[in-house]
């Protein structure tokens, strides 16, 4: 990674070559309550958002792979590491950024990561020249040394994400990076993040419900409900084009739609748009009735396309089920 010199000394294997997080009939159960119901899923390298409404297992999920809690049943393994047998290894391996605030106010951000550092085994001269690294890529090596305590919470989220970073991790597992932040900070930790992951090659799984911020910066997706997967795929495939058409009218938008229905097309008007799903016959059918119908009405035609799929669609399916 080139944002270290020191490395720390790793008695475990680094986990190349191994998926990056796997589950199998994974099920954690609180008394009555099941947080986790048999979820079997393969994460892969690269950015995944972890999705889920609140209650969906997504903090059981992440409690489990950083060997914080035992499944009741099932298996899983972060880098080819068991979370139940391997907590230690796994723990040199994968840097967690925690939601909750976990900052002792009265330490400046140089003391606390460089503390970090040690605890994960470097001794106190690369500890400290690994936190100034990470404090600079994070975008605080000049107020490294002021205490936390009089930092704004965008400050505060970026010492969360070096201290993640310190010890030179393989995965990173961010909870809400851009909880309490304004959106110019929430832009600016988004970029932070996806330059870590593109740049450094770390993979991440981002723990969100915000979806337009895993749409921007996330590769994949793993959606979860009542601690059952629900979909795990590319965000390329989530989001691609759909079978509806997308057409905006310049002119009597309602008589357009009438002629379209009239050739057989199914058309509803979406907030002054008309929205066609395309059928069987093949889109060049579809598009010359578009053509015709407003030829036909002396319309206009502002706009056309094929919708793309948005992860809102996704997460509103999911909660219908």
């Amino acid at each position: 990674m080139p944002l270290a010199t020191t490395a720390p000394t790793r008695a475990v294997s680094d986990g190349v070559g191994a998926p990056l997080i796997t589950a199998r009939e994974l099920t954690r159960r609180y008394g009555a309550v099941t947080a986790l119901d048999s979820l079997t899923v393969t994460v892969p390298e690269g950015i995944t958002g972890l999705v889920g409404a609140n209650g969906a297992g997504k903090s059981t999920f992440v409690k489990v792979l950083l060997g914080l809690i035992d499944p009741t049943s099932g298996d899983a393994a972060v880098l080819g590491h068991d979370v139940v047998r391997d907590r230690e290894a796994i723990r040199a391996l994968v840097g967690y950024m925690p939601e909750h605030d976990c900052l002792p106010p009265e330490m400046s951000a140089a003391e606390f990561v460089s503390f970090m550092a040690r605890c994960s085994g470097l001794p106190a001269t690369a500890a400290r020249e690994r936190a100034a690294e990470v404090l600079r890529h994070v975008g605080l090596f000049e107020e490294r040394y002021r205490p936390m305590g009089g930092y704004s919470t965008g400050m505060a989220q970026r010492v969360k994400l070096a201290q993640a970073l310190v010890h030179d991790p393989r995965l990173l597992i961010l909870d809400e990076p851009t909880n309490g932040l304004d959106p110019a900070g929430r832009d600016e930790m988004l970029a932070l993040v996806e330059r870590t992951g593109r740049e450094f090659g770390i993979a991440v799984l981002v723990s969100s419900h915000l979806l337009g911020e895993l749409e921007r910066i996330c590769d994949h997706v793993v959606l979860i409900d009542g601690g059952r997967l629900v979909r795990a795929e590319t965000m390329r495939a989530l989001t691609g084009e759909t079978g509806t058409l997308v057409v905006e009218v310049d002119g009597d938008a309602v008589a357009v739609a009438a002629a379209l229905s009239a050739r057989g097309l199914a058309v509803r008007e979406e907030r002054g748009r008309l929205a066609i799903e395309l059928g069987d016959d093949p889109v060049e059918h579809t598009l010359d009735a578009v053509r015709d119908a407003i030829v036909a009405h002396d319309a206009g035609l502002l706009r056309l396309e094929r919708r793309r799929g948005r992860l809102e669609d996704l997460f509103a399916a999911a909660g219908a089920l």
